[in-house]
């Protein structure tokens, strides 16, 4: 199939098909005489997989690596589950600031009535105060 059937199939974008091509996450394609790109059910298998990946929160460098690990099925799942258990550690830990960023704007915004002067505004002031 031609790279326009392989983003239709994957609902990823050509550009994007090719840029994973030059970041060495698809194998280099086939190519025609005519310089068309030729992909298999193999190449849609593994753009399914790193769309989950990225789905996840994996980085483009992390799942080269999983796509490594993915290519060596007979080795132990050990290295796979602890690369998942840092993402997982990494998730939970960024959650936790974006739960502390939640506050402090409940904050400001429950302390902002809403109307009178800007310079009186605790959303402003609190963004304008130099830090401790």
């Amino acid at each position: 199939m031609k790279i326009g059937e392989l983003a239709r199939r994957t609902a990823v974008g050509i550009d994007t098909v090719r840029y994973y091509e030059q970041q060495g996450l698809m194998r280099p394609a086939s190519r025609l005489p005519s310089g068309y790109r030729l992909f298999d059910e193999q190449d849609v298998s593994r753009l399914h997989f790193i769309r989950r990946a990225k789905a996840l929160g994996f980085t483009l460098v992390e799942i080269r690596e999983l796509l490594a690990l993915s290519d060596n099925r007979d080795d132990d799942m050990a290295t796979l589950k602890a690369t998942a258990e840092e993402k997982l550690r990494d998730v939970e830990q960024r959650m936790l600031e974006l739960a502390r960023v939640r506050d402090g704007l409940r904050t400001l915004v429950d302390a902002c009535p809403g109307h009178g002067a800007l310079k009186r505004c605790p959303i402003l002031n609190a963004l304008a105060e130099d830090a401790a």
